[in-house]
């Protein structure tokens, strides 16, 4: 014995290389997996006979669960890790699509979409976290990759979905059945990740209610517009538009329906990966603008009855989705002070989630009293007016002197 203890173990192990490629993985995951029975309404409305409030109240039940969940997972992972909440969290998606795979009545459907949004919200908020853990000095380029794994995972989960279902005898449970062994294959991944946050505390949990201080409060309301146009249209087009496209058009196909939620999708992830390379304020302003040109043209595919027409004008809107969003998303971040980045950023998916479930519900009890196509036309007008709104304000707002230092409570 020399008496010389040996030297410590490092308490944390520096995290491997693939852990950057699957954390964009579970992003992409995560929206793919709440766009994934959106080509699917279509079938079930018909097979089950429900109409468009029912779509949309199926839709919007995920935008509660998410919304718990975007509110409170962030303190907890800070407190806990980022792993242990990310491997809950797919377990919980495992669940839901259990749940869809052998679903038989509404409120199962109902259960599986409320377990997948607070199982999402969570993915999304601390994946989004455990990037900055990994690449802490490149914040900038996260974003913008990340922005394009969210709107990636749509595009491809959609498409697989809407091209299992076509081809399959059991159109409700294959694609379900797909996407279950997808997770599987990232749950195991996540088990053997080396936990990203080395600053954990492992202190008190403490949760603090949404809010934004005064000096950016201008600010935080052209971007907090922005995300609600953005998501309102989001929450219509993944819900409501897919019988819509194929009742004006004549197209039966599931796979037509998958194709221009897709495309719309992939375009947005492209926008917002190459939007990321312009400042973000004009960015936006450029894509709310986007949105007006395109939420009118959408007006005028849906009339026309063209497939090529719908089907351009879900590209546009995509891109444009992806400047208003992805722009307002960076902006808001810029300008944020680092003290208050937790509670803003709740209050800015607060309003996302809020657009996501209200207007759509809305829009979809007005469809089941006087038919989709005729509330159409109302709601992308409704929107391109709150679209002009953003625009004002991210070129005639002015940020206000900090003479109040008191947070507003949202």
């Amino acid at each position: 014995m020399t008496g010389i203890d040996p030297a410590p173990r490092p308490r944390h192990v520096h995290p491997q290389r693939w852990s950057f490629v699957l954390l964009l993985a579970l992003l992409a995951l995560a929206l793919g997996t709440s766009a994934l029975p959106s080509p699917l309404y279509p079938i079930y409305a018909a097979q089950w006979d429900f109409g468009p409030l029912t779509t949309t109240v199926i839709f919007a039940v995920y935008s509660v669960g998410a919304l718990g969940a975007a509110l409170t997972v962030g303190p907890i992972s800070d407190a806990v890790g980022r792993k242990p909440v990310l491997v809950t969290a797919l377990a919980t998606i495992l669940v839901g699509l259990v749940i869809f795979l052998f679903a038989t009545d509404l409120w199962q459907l109902l259960l599986a979409r409320f377990l997948h949004g607070a199982a999402i919200g969570a993915t999304i908020v601390v994946s989004g976290a455990a990037l900055l853990d990994v690449r802490p000095h490149d914040g900038a380029r996260n974003g913008a990759v990340s922005g394009a794994a969210l709107n990636a995972g749509i595009a491809l989960t959609v498409l697989g979905a809407a091209a299992a279902a076509q081809w399959s005898s059991v159109p409700l449970r294959l694609p379900y059945a797909i996407m279950l062994v997808i997770v599987i294959g990232l749950l195991a991944a996540t088990i053997a990740l080396v936990e990203p946050h080395t600053g954990r505390t492992g202190a008190k949990i403490r949760l603090t209610a949404p809010s934004v201080p005064s000096e950016i409060r201008a600010d935080f309301w052209f971007a907090g517009i922005g995300i609600l146009t953005a998501w309102s249209v989001l929450g219509v087009f993944l819900s409501l538009y897919p019988a819509l496209a194929q009742n004006t058009t004549g197209q039966t196909s599931v796979l037509f329906v998958g194709s221009v939620i897709a495309v719309m999708a992939a375009a947005a992830a492209a926008a917002q990966f190459l939007g990321g390379r312009f400042a973000p304020r004009p960015t936006a302003i450029v894509g709310d603008l986007g949105m007006i040109v395109a939420l009118m043209g959408a007006i005028l595919a849906v009339r026309s009855g063209s497939t090529v027409a719908i089907v351009v004008d879900a590209l546009v809107l995509g891109a444009v989705f992806g400047l208003a969003f992805g722009g307002s998303l960076r902006y808001l971040s810029e300008v944020t002070p680092a003290d208050a980045r937790g509670r803003v950023m709740s209050a800015y998916y607060l309003l996302g989630y809020l657009a996501m479930g209200v207007p759509t519900v809305i829009a979809g009890a007005l469809a089941t009293r006087y038919g989709t196509a005729a509330v159409f036309p109302w709601f992308a007008a409704a929107v391109a007016l709150a679209c002009l709104g953003a625009a004002l304000l991210g070129l005639f707002g002015q940020r206000p002197h900090p003479i109040d230092e008191r947070p507003v409570q949202l």
